[in-house]
């Protein structure tokens, strides 16, 4: 029994975790460190972000490693504070970490409550839209807010979902929490606009090498859970077709499992940007069609949890 200590002690986190977000996702009133690090991160936007290309690109540099490397050292001090008070506070403190680095209740509650807004009127549709991508919302057809609910919810599958969990079964929850810096990091500052083509390269390259390998295991997952030759065959064809190393293979996935076409051009801060198509069936979207790409979701979390509980007794 002595023997299994170790290894119960990383699964308890890991289902409580997983619990926890299952039914309480990430209400308001609760404090979460990933608004603590976009706090960070603007500060230094605002201080480090000056002087020639450069230099930039140095401080940037500086800053992403020194901020990755501060949440996963304090997130280990915490931990070793909490298991030198108790063992069971050690697992308290690590289950609450792996709730925080999940976001599968929240991801699938903001893709229904776009669904939900958009059977009152367009309008409210492409408002509560605006809340979870980054595109220009305005003027898109209800087809269009549909189709770029399920674009996020796909490519945040991996980075809320299965990138984390990759990262807990790797390294326990200073490596999760490592791996959400990263992700702040790259949403915040890693943009090819004239104010952080330079300062927030290295967030973006990190980013991109962070979810080389969890971005195609979620494609690899999601084929799994629903069974769908098209959604692996979509995932292969149009994976690498897509202007990001990563989000094209879960986006192409589900493409394929809907039999629906994503992508496609799009405006982004008044700016109109060409992107790839991904399928080539134009139908419309039904309204219904949020509990089939729900169910990928929160499949693949519960498949993802299962594959990281067993590594952990193997690595054990």
């Amino acid at each position: 029994m002595n023997a299994m200590n170790p290894t119960l002690l990383l699964i308890s986190p890991l289902v409580g975790g997983y619990t926890l977000d299952l039914v309480l996702g990430d209400p308001s009133w609760l404090p979460h460190p990933v608004v603590v690090f976009g706090s960070v991160i603007a500060c230094g936007d605002r201080y480090l972000n000056r002087g020639s290309a450069a230099v930039r690109l140095v401080s940037g540099g500086l800053f992403t490693l020194v901020t990755v490397a501060g949440a996963w050292g304090v997130t280990a001090g915490l931990l070793a504070m909490a298991r030198w008070l108790s063992v069971w506070e050690g697992v308290a403190v690590a289950m609450i970490g792996v709730f925080f680095g999940l976001a599968n209740r929240t991801l699938v509650s903001e893709g229904r409550a776009v669904f939900a807004a958009l059977r009152e009127g367009l309008d409210a549709g492409r408002r509560q839209l605006s809340r979870i991508v980054g595109r220009d919302t305005a003027n898109l057809t209800p087809q269009q807010v549909r189709t770029a609910t399920f674009e996020t919810m796909a490519e945040n599958l991996c980075d809320g979902v299965v990138a984390p969990l990759f990262y807990f079964a790797l390294g326990g929850v200073p490596a999760m929490m490592a791996y959400k810096m990263v992700n702040t990091l790259d949403s915040m500052i890693g943009h090819h606009d004239e104010k952080h083509e330079w300062f927030g390269k290295t967030a973006a390259r990190l980013d991109d090498v962070a979810n080389f390998i969890p971005a195609r295991l979620t494609a690899a997952l999601m084929v799994l859970v629903t069974g769908s030759v098209r959604g692996a065959r979509f995932a292969w064809r149009y994976g690498r077709a897509h202007a990001s190393p990563n989000a094209g293979y879960p986006e192409a996935a589900l493409a394929g499992i809907i039999d629906a076409r994503f992508g496609g051009p799009n405006r982004y801060d008044g700016e109109w940007v060409e992107k790839p198509w991904i399928g080539e069936n134009s139908r419309e979207i039904e309204d219904k069609e949020i509990n089939t790409v729900s169910y990928v979701n929160h499949a693949v979390c519960a498949v993802a949890c299962v594959l990281a509980a067993l590594w952990l007794i193997y690595r054990s």
